[in-house]
């Protein structure tokens, strides 16, 4: 025979579900922001580990790799994409090590030169998305630099325009 839920049966049902729902739903939302957070921040601290080394492997010369195009060309738009297979074999991400070998969100940017002004020689390492395919992009920038003392280092913070848009 069933059983009849009475009023507070339900009362206490629903108490329990929406104290899950409270709990569950900020747990959830916070770990979604992070994995989307994750990928560029994790590449972006690859490429910065790959500069410096690639500079201190060279204690003759004031300069980081040469400066590598947006990689893929096109941003992936809302959605993780895998690249064509000829994707990373420009020769600064051959340099640097850097590829993904799996679908990503994040397209990336190396720029590097020298300034004579001020006899520093300097990079941007950049990550940028179209999370939710809006044409609205999310860009996170690191920067580097190593002058005349021959160290290498890497600038304090890191520019986030969007982080999550």
């Amino acid at each position: 025979m069933a059983r009849k839920w009475t009023s507070g049966d339900l009362a206490a049902a629903f108490l329990i579900g929406g104290s899950l729902v409270t709990v569950a739903v900020p747990s959830f939302l916070r770990s979604l922001t992070f994995s989307k957070l994750s990928e560029p921040l994790d590449g972006l601290a690859q490429l910065v580990r790959s500069s410096l080394v690639y500079a201190e492997s060279r204690p003759h010369e004031l300069s980081f790799p040469p400066s590598a195009p947006l990689t893929p060309a096109a941003v992936p738009r809302g959605v993780a994409q895998a690249d064509p297979h000829d994707a990373w074999e420009h020769l600064t991400w051959k340099s640097l090590g850097f590829r993904f070998d799996g679908p990503h969100a994040f397209a990336f940017r190396y720029e590097s030169g020298f300034d004579p002004a001020d006899g520093a020689a300097r990079f941007v390492a950049s990550a940028h998305a179209d999370l939710d395919g809006d044409d609205v992009l999310s860009t996170f920038e690191v920067r580097g630099e190593r002058r005349g003392d021959g160290k290498a280092r890497v600038l304090a913070g890191m520019f986030v325009d969007r982080e999550v848009e």
